[in-house]
């Protein structure tokens, strides 16, 4: 699978590639090696988004999501970026788990549309709660990285 992803992100760069020139096969292994590492660090941003969730702690999103932030809660809620770091600092919500799993990446030129499955396990008050999103995010990648400029969860039934 990750070998079928490589040839069709080396693909969709030699068809991006300037017209009149073709690519060499080195220039090919290094656009594919530069895409699945791309591809990497926007699986290790799913990942590391949910440790910080986990410890409901803001300091990953004001390095990692972008100034102009805008993102729809489970509740459908919107929220810019400075409203939905105090959301998560806010929380009342204790997870004992948080983990990111499912992570799909599509990446079209500098964008990355990510999406993966959210589960969190924990407290709220007194209650224990056991709980699934479907998370979708654009990436812009730019001088800065990578930047997470929207966002979208959806609770799942159960």
């Amino acid at each position: 699978m990750k070998t079928l992803s490589t040839l069709l992100l080396a693909s969709l760069m030699l068809s991006l590639a300037p017209k009149g020139r073709s690519q060499t096969p080195q220039e090919l292994r290094e656009m594919a090696k530069e895409a699945e590492v791309k591809q990497e660090e926007l699986v290790n941003l799913e990942k590391d988004t949910t440790h910080a969730l986990q410890w409901n702690t803001g300091t990953f999103f004001r390095r990692v999501y972008g100034d102009d932030f805008v993102g729809v809660l489970e509740n459908g809620r919107v929220l810019d970026k400075a409203g939905y770091i105090s959301s998560i600092e806010s929380s009342s919500a204790k997870y004992t788990s948080f983990v990111a799993s499912d992570i799909r990446v599509r990446m079209f030129q500098d964008t990355a549309v990510v999406t993966c499955l959210w589960s969190a396990q924990g407290t709220q008050g007194d209650r224990s709660f056991s709980r699934q999103y479907r998370v979708i995010h654009v990436y812009i990648y730019g001088q800065r990285g990578w930047q997470a400029v929207a966002g979208q969860q959806t609770l799942l039934p159960g």
